[in-house]
């Protein structure tokens, strides 16, 4: 769970970048529709539209590679940017042995099965980044001290983690290699068995899609729903100008359920962790998910809000997911039918509804009351209940310990209580400190004597890895660790 929290943190960073690509490609699309309709594009009107939807699709389109670089360098030590070069290196590494024309050439007979070569044109998705970043972090956080021989003493250091990345990277792509294609046709195979469900079967399709969007698997399932892998194509038949006496099913189910989820239950959810943030980090939390909310109103981008807390509160996400499940069901039975062609935005719904299988629009209206309604108050009660760390609510003890008063000003004196608890200077291999913090890598953990460390007058002693030692000093943290350093000398 700590791994996860962890992540989340570190995914705030490219998340932030989100938001405003979202609302940069709703206004384009509001000035240029045929961006989204196809068509003539031609005018000064049209232009700027198509502008600014470009602008916003340039990074939407690449969240997957903000996504390597952001958990690379978050949840490297220190921040280090050298995690965001590795695991960028480890993003290219991988999508690039994993891609369509490379797999096929490796195993000839991948390009007979359809659904084999769909799983990896679908490999450039979040979860390979995350993967990435993973990767890139871990390798420096192992090897960024790696000491080797002169003749390779350049590649020492930090200069070999992103070599290390690119080796660990290829066995992984190997890996991946037999696995993804695997999962990849199960999900089609369950995205066929469920189809016969009718109602059900949406409402478990619309689940397992929100579900399965960390994986980028959800792609697999959506080409059996909304293109033509089993003779579907519930979107493709629906922006076709068809209506349901053309098909053998309700044309427009399996997307119409998505509509009062994105633009009015995702806004209700943002209230509600707005609500339940930390007074100090509510106005943060706001700047967050109200962007995130606009972005899925508009234009049905909800990524931004979605990375914000899936892995803060992996708990939440699943009752965000089978909330979607349970409002799919809902709409399809009261008759509500609308396509999208971009995602269920705002945009799209107003394009979509004058296309002939469109049908009921009006219980918009009613069922986004009841999806702003629901999803607030169900966010609401878990995140008190379960006290979950949503955006706002993350672990953090800065403010605690900004109060903490030490014993005396004799910092000098502090320092060689510390230093005589860590083991003496023989035992510390690295030193460093943040605004509250002194951060130290010891050889031996166990000659760390936690009561003589307190003694000198700190708050607390915490020991988050094998070799990691954390002094909690409070404000004048930064007066021991430079008497400390001298005492190392």
């Amino acid at each position: 769970m700590k791994f996860l929290q962890k992540l989340g943190k570190a995914l705030m960073l490219p998340v932030a970048v989100l938001p405003i690509c979202g609302i940069l490609m709703g206004i384009g699309y509001r000035l240029c529709p045929a961006t989204m309709q196809g068509g003539e594009i031609s005018g000064v009107v049209n232009l700027i539209g198509l502008f600014l939807v470009k602008a916003g699709a340039a990074l939407i389109d690449n969240m997957a590679i903000l996504f390597a670089i952001g958990v690379g360098v978050g949840m490297s030590e220190k921040n280090d940017g050298t995690g965001g070069i590795a695991a960028l290196a480890s993003w290219l590494m991988i999508t690039t042995l994993l891609s369509t024309g490379v797999v096929t050439t490796i195993i000839p007979s991948i390009a007979e099965s359809a659904t084999k070569t769909l799983a990896f044109d679908k490999i450039e998705n979040p979860f390979i980044g995350i993967l990435a970043g993973i990767i890139g972090s871990a390798c420096y956080n192992r090897f960024k001290d790696t000491k080797l021989p002169d003749w390779l003493s350049f590649f020492s250091g930090k200069r070999c983690v992103a070599i290390v990345s690119g080796v660990v990277s290829i066995v992984v792509s190997a890996v991946l290699l037999l696995v993804w294609p695997l999962l990849f046709g199960a999900l089609v195979a369950i995205g066929k068995s469920i189809v016969s469900l009718d109602v059900v079967g949406a409402g478990i399709y619309a689940f397992l899609n929100r579900l399965l969007i960390p994986t980028g698997l959800h792609h697999a399932l959506n080409n059996v729903f909304w293109f033509d892998t089993i003779g579907l194509g519930d979107l493709k038949h629906f922006w076709a100008g068809e209506t349901s006496a053309d098909v053998t099913w309700s044309l427009g189910m399996y997307m119409s359920g998505f509509f009062p989820c994105m633009m009015f239950g995702i806004p209700g959810a943002a209230l509600a962790m707005v609500r339940c943030a930390k007074p100090a980090k509510k106005k943060a939390t706001i700047g967050l998910v109200a962007s995130a909310a606009v972005c899925a109103f508009i234009c049905g981008v909800t990524e931004p809000f979605e990375f914000g807390f899936m892995f803060l509160a992996p708990v939440l996400y699943v009752i965000y997911a089978l909330l979607y499940g349970i409002f799919t069901m809902i709409t399809v039975a009261l008759g509500f039918r609308a396509g999208f062609s971009f995602s269920a935005g705002a945009m799209d719904l107003l394009f979509s509804s004058s296309l002939p299988a469109a049908q009921k629009i009006w219980l918009i209206i009613p069922l986004g009351i009841a999806a702003f309604l629901v999803f607030y108050f169900v966010f609401l009660f878990a995140i008190k209940k379960w006290d979950l760390k949503t955006p706002g609510r993350e672990d953090d003890d800065l403010e605690a310990e900004k109060k903490v008063e030490l014993a005396s000003d004799n910092y000098t004196a502090i320092a060689a209580k510390i230093l005589e608890g860590c083991g003496g200077k023989e035992n510390i291999t690295s030193i460093d400190n943040c605004v509250t913090r002194l951060r130290l890598e010891v050889k031996d953990i166990t000659a760390v004597n936690d009561k003589v460390i307190k003694s000198a007058g700190v708050a607390g002693v915490i020991k988050p890895g094998k070799t990691s030692v954390q002094v909690i000093v409070g404000t004048k943290v930064q007066f021991v660790a430079d008497a400390f350093s001298k005492l190392c000398e």
